[in-house]
This record gives C-alpha cells, structure tokens and sequence, in this order.
C-alpha cells in the first residue's frame, strides 16, 4: 500500500498557567526565530492523551498499555488467575523467570525491571497462557509474545527496549513540542496563605511564595503513519478506530499541570487535517516570524497558518484532503461542523484511499 500519513495541525489559545514544569518549576520555553517562546513537551501531551484512552476503554483493554519496572508481579497475578493452585511466590518465581528467560534486565531483590518497560494486557495474558501451558521455557517464544497484541498508545508512540532492540516497536506516530505562536514574557505570581486559626491580635501569613506562569496561543502537530499504525496494529478495524481515537484526543486532551492552581482548560480555536501520501509536513514555520498583535493572537495565528499552507504546495504534492474545524473565519474549503465530523471525514478518506487500492490489487 502507497504511504498514507495524516497531519494535525491545532491552534489553541491558553490563559495564563503552567501546564508543562522545567526543572526548576517555571513553565518550560524554547527560542525559536529569534524569540523566546512558550513551550509544552510532546512527552507531556503524549501522556494526556494515553490518560484520555485510559477513560474512554470501558473494559477495552487494547487502548492503553502499561508502561512500568513492575511487569513480573503483572505477569505472577495474570498465572494466578489462569491456575489458582499457584502461591503468590511460585507464580512470582515463574514471572521472574519469564523475563531472565527473555534477557530482559532484572532487580532480583525487588522482583522488577531495572528499566521501565511498556508491556500490553494482551501481552501478558498471552505470556500467562504459554507459561501455563508449557513445562520448558523458550525465549524466542517469549519474545514473540511481546511482539504481538500491542495496545494502541505502544503502536502510536512505540517502544524502546534498551536490553533487547528486538523488542522495539517503531512509532506510528509523532507528536512536536507545542509552542506559543508569539513571543513570550514569563511572569510570577506572589501569594500568601493565611493561618485561619490565628487569634485577632496575630498578624502576618503562615505562608509566602511564588509562581512562575505565561500565557500563550499555542501551534501543536502531529502526524500518523497510517501504514505504520495498521502493521503494528495487525488489523484495519483497529487501526481505525485507534485512528479517530487519536485525532479527537490529540485536539481535546491537555496535560494536567497545576490546573487546580489556574483552571486552564481550554478547546482548541482551529484545527486543520491533512491526508497526505507523499509525506508528512509541520507547519510551525508558519510562526518562525513571531506574531505580534494588540487584539489577539489566534486571528492572525490562523492567517500566518493557512498561507504557510498555501506556500508548501510548492514542495509537496497536493494532499489527498484537508478538513478545518474553526470558531474563526477561514480561507480553506472543507469546513467542519465539528469535531466528530471532522474526525470522520478524515478516516473516511483514508478508508476509501485503503479500498481504492485493495480493489486495483
């Protein structure tokens, strides 16, 4: 199947908060065209979205994995389950055996991987059941266990497994650091906290401290290879319902930092997809002249984006289909009504680009 990739490219104007942390608390920032930007991680927007497909699995299992060193204790409870006779230090024994067997690192003395390890349900259900049902142990099966049933977060962002490059999974998916489509100046808030027990003659506050936050119109991407996607996926239903499962959470998921503290919850105000076949093209260099603006910034946000649209054509070929979902005006046909919309339009595209070419076949 000729490449097919799906480029997400989202406008959101955020208040001010400090949803992604550097080292030091302050609110993380890049320097680009000159300027110094905000700036929120794609590890940080990539974990929102896998706590997004962990609310909406309602018992699908398949959606999100298990990324930790605790993988032998999974496994001992999953043997339990399969053969109730087995203690919780033979099943535990077993497990550990399991992972030695595959020469995956292990702390011995904690039961665990010295590495964090991203491992499925189906993965280790799979395990359970060959352990169960075979005296000796082999490690090439083992590792084949680990190679199938990925859940749809390790098909989408992969897996590096540093003790065995085997056990990688190649990411079907990538997501940029988001960054503020103008420059930014980052700024502190100073609070205090009164002690409420404090008699009436007391004076002064319990506690005093600062906070560092900014405010930001923010440019985020992604892509998905969807070929990618459907192999380590295995199957086309999957592949596309994990496919409109990202696009929706990619666009409406946030990362959590201090949002008690600045309730910064917002919606996106543009969102544009692009099915392409030739390859997958970030549009941040719409933004490397920073915006400036007295009224705003996502009206001109929008009209630095869709003419860097317009000047790509240039370079790649036409997409197959661009779709935009907007609350502002804008100059590209395709209008959305809204995100469910979008979403399947985009994978209706893709399916009908997948059956074009199974019937040419």
């Amino acid at each position: 199947m000729k490449n097919l990739y799906v480029d997400i490219n989202v406008l959101q104007s955020v208040p001010s908060s400090n949803i992604n942390r550097d080292d030091t608390g302050a609110p993380k920032t890049a320097i680009y065209g000159g300027v110094t930007r905000a700036r929120v991680s794609s590890q940080s927007w990539k974990r929102a979205i896998r706590m997004a497909f962990d609310e909406q699995a309602d018992g699908a299992d398949w959606l999100k994995g298990i990324r930790t060193t605790r993988g032998p204790l999974m496994l001992a409870k999953e043997l339990q389950k399969l053969n109730a006779d087995l203690s919780e230090d033979d099943a535990l024994k077993m497990a550990v055996g399991v992972f030695d067997k595959a020469k995956i690192k292990l702390d011995k003395k904690k039961n665990q991987t010295k590495a964090l390890l991203m491992v499925s349900r189906g993965q280790i259900e799979k395990l359970a059941k060959y352990v169960i049902e075979n005296d000796e142990l082999d490690g090439k099966a083992i590792k084949e266990a680990l190679k199938g049933e990925h859940s749809l977060d390790m098909a989408l962002f992969g897996r590096m497994v540093a003790d065995d490059p085997s056990l990688n999974v190649d990411a079907a998916c990538q997501v940029a650091h988001a960054i503020s489509t103008h420059e930014i100046v980052p700024e502190f808030d100073y609070y205090t906290a009164v002690d409420d027990s404090k008699a009436d003659n007391e004076s002064g506050s319990a506690m005093l401290g600062t906070i560092e936050y900014d405010s930001a119109t923010l440019y985020r991407y992604a892509n998905v290879n969807v070929n990618e996607l459907l192999h380590n996926l295995g199957d086309v239903d999957a592949t596309t319902e994990g496919l409109k499962l990202f696009i929706k959470d990619f666009i409406m998921s946030m990362p959590t930092g201090k949002q008690n503290t600045f309730a910064n919850k917002t919606v996106p105000q543009y969102v544009m997809v692009t099915v392409r076949q030739d390859t997958p093209v970030n549009l941040v260099t719409a933004f490397e002249k920073p915006v400036k603006s007295r009224e705003g910034y996502v009206k001109a946000s929008i009209k630095y984006l869709e003419d860097e649209y317009k000047r790509t054509q240039s370079f790649v070929e036409k997409p197959l289909a661009t779709f935009v979902l907007t609350t502002y005006d804008s100059e590209i046909n395709n209008q959305e009504e809204n995100i469910e919309s979008l979403v399947n339009d985009t994978v209706e595209t893709i399916e009908t680009r997948v059956n074009d070419e199974d019937s040419s076949n």
